[in-house]
């Protein structure tokens, strides 16, 4: 394995990193001060910087880095893309400047490999010149939908229409005033055998029957202006032709679009992280208490140490994966995408708490970055399944090559 940059990766990053320093961390306030504030999302604006910055990404070939397809994107590997994601990592704004962000990333990417022409003419080419938003709409409040074999919401086929009735929550997007389209996830065939029940479904937002009840706040925090959503699907009536693929192929599209999805998630999360080892180092040394820098009481320069050692580990095992998934495809890297997500968020996790004692109770306030990513982590270890279901993963894969006599 060569997890060195190709020279068009190399050439990028250099490019990308250039522009946010210059472009986009000065632009990160003003991006702040636009925010309306409050749960009414119907109330929420695009912060005009933001389109300022997406022209000027644009502009500069920036754009749509994540997509292999260079039809549509940039046509990198995914270990070609992996230094990008981790760049961007370092900015919760990055991602939408370079529309390289989720949801949309995954949708996007839905809709390449598996949309129809129509499909693509109507969603994915205004995703791609970055004029809508969208949303996922899967998890849902009445059941645990870390089993997703377990959904209710209905995706019933009737005649020449598919009929969507349900509740889903956490659909993360749904607040942008540029959102659109939703996919929704639905239980179509409740006889069929557990992964062929399902199907996925373009959604137009203004459809009828469908309400956005309520934004959801992750940690007293709506994450203007995108927002977590709950949404009623009440007899949404749509042309059969809003069907992804296929009836009863919703897992199968699931599959293929989780596996790039996570490597994108955490990279990432290990360039927010080397943002917080950075603030943590940079306090550790400017700070003094009982008459010494920080950095040389108690344990801290152990925990300097093992964070770094972490950060590494986490970036390698991703890199793994993304190579895996380049080199043998999605099947194949199973266990390696598992892990990572396990990992990683944990790690993030542990290095933002780091940086938050050493900066003590500034580290809490919004003064600063590190209680918005210290809920960042949180929320991976929740976000594309929970770290018990990707350790279940882990361990099924394992015991069968073991058995098999597939040792390393």
């Amino acid at each position: 394995m060569d997890f060195s940059h190709s020279a068009r990766s190399g050439q990028l990053l250099d490019r990308l990193d250039r522009f946010m320093r210059e472009q986009l961390a000065p632009a990160e306030a003003t991006y702040a001060a636009q925010q309306v504030g409050g749960s009414d999302h119907r109330r929420w604006r695009q912060p005009p910087v933001m389109e300022e910055l997406k022209a000027k990404a644009r502009d500069a070939g920036l754009w749509n880095l994540f997509l292999p397809d260079p039809s549509h994107g940039a046509g990198l590997s995914n270990a070609d893309y992996a230094p990008l994601a981790e760049r961007m990592g370092h900015s919760f704004i990055a991602p939408e400047v370079f529309n390289c962000s989720a949801p949309d990333s995954g949708n996007m990417e839905v809709l390449a490999q598996y949309g129809t022409p129509a499909q693509q003419a109507r969603w994915l080419a205004p995703l791609l010149d970055g004029t809508i938003r969208s949303a996922f709409c899967m998890t849902e409040p009445e059941v645990a939908s870390s089993d997703a074999t377990n959904m209710r919401a209905t995706a019933t086929v009737d005649g020449d229409s598919i009929v969507l009735d349900g509740r889903k929550w956490w659909s993360t997007g749904i607040g942008h005033p540029h959102c659109r389209v939703v996919i929704f996830m639905g239980l179509s065939d409740a006889s069929a055998e557990p992964h062929a029940r399902h199907s996925m479904v373009l959604c137009p937002l203004d459809a009828p029957g469908v309400t956005v009840e309520r934004m959801l706040p992750v940690f007293h925090t709506f994450d203007e202006p995108s927002g977590h959503g709950e949404v009623r699907f009440d007899q949404v009536r749509l042309p059969l032709d809003h069907v992804i693929l296929g009836v009863g192929r919703g897992f199968e599209i699931a599959q293929g679009r989780l596996g790039p999805g996570r490597i994108h998630h955490c990279m990432r999360a290990i360039g927010a992280a080397e943002r917080a080892l950075a603030m943590l180092c940079q306090r550790a040394a400017a700070r003094t208490a009982f008459g010494q820098p920080l950095a040389r009481l108690g344990g801290n320069g152990d925990i300097i140490a093992n964070a770094r050692m972490a950060i590494e580990q986490a970036r390698l095992l991703t890199l793994k994966a993304a190579w895996t998934i380049d080199t043998q495809g999605v099947k194949a890297a199973l266990s390696l995408i598992s892990q990572i997500k396990v990992v990683v968020p944990g790690m993030l996790q542990q290095v933002t708490d780091a940086a938050i004692q050493i900066h003590g109770g500034a580290g809490l306030s919004d003064d600063l970055p590190l209680a918005a990513l210290y809920a960042y982590a949180r929320v991976l270890r929740l976000a594309d399944g929970p770290d018990e279901v990707h350790r279940a993963v882990v361990a099924k894969i394992e015991m069968k090559e073991q058995l098999r006599g597939n040792t390393r």
